[in-house]
């Protein structure tokens, strides 16, 4: 009996046999993901609606990365204007039926109403250290500025952070329980700044972030850590060897960490990637030719069970879609 794409992909995260490798690539669908506001704007989640529904149904992927541009801020006002240290100490929860929590939830069971269940769809969530920072003007000044305030009092940074882990790990159990979703994608990355060691890390951001995998896990057994290369953002990826959670994707190509030597790092658990996501890279500027032969010399060293191809990270939203559909045909 032939394995639906569901089946297919639940198989790959269990690292069980399957009729052919299953593939999935993502992109986002708004113009600014990250400073686009669903929650003050109503009319983006339309748009992303449409945007999302009309690549499932025209790609037809294996699986679904939920995409959440438009909710990438966290509408607590307690968290707003984070200027010192000493302000994460007033953050404060949000109460259970914040539109926060309800909007986001009610945008996945759309979603996963319609689709679930055909495909597997993970909803994609942030750490809060990377929250945070997307709530700055300037992304690219986030390490610098978390990393100086985690050096002005740590204790003080870590306790905000807890609290929007708490809400974080709240809305990874809800939109798994009430939203539908499969699992969640779970995104974060090493902190790069000044002073900040693994053990400080390990201090202040990774509680939070192993509590938000609990949340999950609690739930589902299917969820996927993303440890994020984008912009060519370096990792150490033994830092999240203990992270508990089934599938792991991370930047290969940015890491120069192919998938058969990262899984050795994560005790031989399913892997997720493969392609790099680049204009620069053979998925989005090589031929047919070259994107079946590069499919094929990714599972020639990484093998065909535990194995899930995709890309470090979002792909260039003028994508051709028909590229998916190659690397598909070149896995089976």
């Amino acid at each position: 009996m032939t394995q639906s794409k569901k089946e297919l992909v639940l198989a790959a995260m269990d690292n069980k046999p399957v009729d052919r490798v299953p593939v999935g690539f993502w992109f986002h669908f708004l113009g600014d993901e990250i400073h686009s506001d669903s929650f003050q704007h109503p009319e983006l989640i339309e748009q992303l609606y449409a945007g999302q529904t009309k690549y499932i149904e025209t790609a037809k992927p294996d699986f679904v990365k939920i995409m959440t541009d438009g909710f990438f801020p966290y509408e607590n006002r307690t968290a707003f204007n984070l200027k010192s240290a000493a302000d994460f100490k007033r953050i404060q929860p949000l109460a259970d039926d914040d539109p926060w929590f309800t909007t986001q939830i009610a945008y996945a069971k759309r979603l996963t109403s319609k689709y679930g269940n055909d495909v597997a769809m993970f909803y994609n969530l942030f750490c809060a250290g990377t929250t945070v920072k997307f709530m700055l003007p300037d992304i690219t000044q986030g390490d610098a500025w978390l990393s100086r305030l985690i050096q002005e009092d740590a204790d003080a940074v870590r306790q905000g952070l807890d609290v929007i882990s708490g809400d974080l790990a709240k809305l990874a159990r809800r939109i798994i329980i009430e939203g539908g979703v499969t699992g969640i994608y779970f995104s974060l990355q090493n902190l790069l700044g000044e002073g900040i060691t693994k053990d400080v890390y390990d201090q202040v951001l990774a509680p939070g972030e192993k509590q938000i995998l609990a949340a999950a896990n609690s739930a589902s057994d299917y969820n996927i850590l993303h440890i994020c290369g984008w912009s060519g953002h370096r990792n150490d990826l033994t830092w999240y060897a203990d992270y508990d959670v089934k599938t792991i994707n991370w930047a290969a190509v940015v890491e120069g960490v192919p998938l058969e030597e990262g899984r050795k790092i994560f005790g031989g658990r399913a892997a997720l990637g493969g392609f790099g996501n680049l204009e620069t890279e053979v998925l989005y500027n090589g031929t047919k030719e070259e994107v079946q032969a590069e499919t094929k010399r990714i599972l020639d060293h990484a093998g065909r069970q535990g194995v899930i191809l995709g890309a470090d990270c979002t792909v260039p939203r003028d994508m051709d879609w028909q590229r998916f559909e190659w690397v598909r045909e070149a896995a089976k």
